[in-house]
């Protein structure tokens, strides 16, 4: 199969929407990050994703809809008034709700779960495509399955050369990581997996809200993936990753030794403010602050690989706010091989 790399215009969102309504894969732009698309009410359609993808069939997808009067179209019953509050605040953005499943949609896109995870994305290219095919669109990152997920085009093309029929190439991801995915369907409501919309946002607007224990650390053995990002070891290198937290200093000092006893091709990713630490070797800036290297992360992952690293060693970041989202990324990746260097 040979894949179209396109820039959006009409022509390409006409022949995206085509393609999707036929039953084929799209992979498109959003703000998080690119997504890998399919008529979410179509299930030989969705099983393409799973295909290009190698996704075990066990990770729900993400339904993407254009408009919250579209969601009746989705979702079994009325949304709870607190979702509605949340929609108003966060919608369209980085923020996935889970609610019952409605009977349009397949259970290959949830799982099997009777539950549905629905988000409207923050991106006119992905706005576009979804008025377009006139559907809603299932749909993961643009990345093989364990991979960093895709914060360019390039980083998708990498990945799916081949394997579907379009990408619409909508420049750099904003945001960096993927949606917060939020459980809706009751009080309080709780964080199954960090993002964009953090938990203090969340509780601004609903009062109490839960952050789900599987965001810190790998699934017990038997336990139900609820949401996408959920798996033990997620958005990986082909280097071993080592995480470092505790006080600036200590953690050089820690980093600074394992890297000097490491053989290969090794660097550190760190923060732009703590660079000099590591005068002499082979670092990567990940920004100025959480929100830099949320942006920053997957791209830095994948620049590893290009490089042939073997071994890398990051720098923690508070898990607050955004920061969050980016420990939850980064413990994922090393399987949660994280060092306590020490206050």
């Amino acid at each position: 199969m040979n894949t179209k790399l396109v820039k959006p215009c009409a022509a390409s969102f006409e022949e995206a929407a085509q393609l999707i309504n036929k039953g084929e894969v799209v992979a498109f732009p959003t703000e998080t990050v690119y997504g890998l698309g399919a008529d979410a009410t179509n299930g030989e359609a969705v099983k393409k994703i799973f295909l290009a993808k190698g996704r075990p069939g066990d990770n729900p997808l993400i339904v993407h809809i254009a408009s919250v009067d579209d969601i009746k179209n989705v979702i079994s019953g009325e949304m709870p008034e607190w979702a509605k509050k949340l929609a108003e605040a966060y919608w369209p953005g980085p923020l996935t709700m889970i609610f019952e499943k409605g009977e349009n949609i397949p259970s290959c896109v949830t799982a099997g779960l009777d539950s549905v995870a629905v988000r409207i994305p923050n991106h006119e290219d992905a706005k576009r495509l979804i008025e377009e095919a006139k559907k809603p669109i299932a749909a993961p990152s643009a990345n093989l399955s364990g991979r960093p997920s895709p914060t360019t085009a390039k980083h998708v093309f990498d990945d799916m050369n081949g394997s579907i029929p379009m990408i619409i190439d909508g420049g750099e991801s904003d945001v960096g990581v993927e949606s917060t995915v939020l459980d809706v369907r009751s009080l309080p409501v709780k964080v199954l997996r960090p993002g964009g919309v953090t938990p203090k946002m969340i509780a601004d607007v609903v009062g109490e809200v839960e952050v789900a224990g599987s965001v810190m650390r790998p699934l017990k053995e038997g336990e139900t993936v609820l949401s996408p990002g959920m798996k033990y070891k997620h958005y990986a290198p082909e280097g071993a990753l080592v995480i470092v937290k505790g006080a600036p200093r200590r953690v050089a000092d820690a980093i600074c030794s394992l890297y000097d006893s490491t053989e290969g091709k090794k660097c550190i990713l760190a923060l732009e403010g703590n660079l000099a630490l590591y005068r002499g070797k082979n670092v990567f800036s990940l920004g100025k602050d959480s929100s830099e290297m949320a942006h920053r992360l997957f791209d830095a992952l994948r620049r590893m690989d290009e490089l042939g690293v073997n071994a890398i060693f990051s720098e923690a970041v508070d898990a607050e706010g955004i920061g969050l989202a980016v420990m939850n990324r980064l413990g994922r990746a090393a399987a949660f091989h994280i060092v306590d260097a020490g206050e």
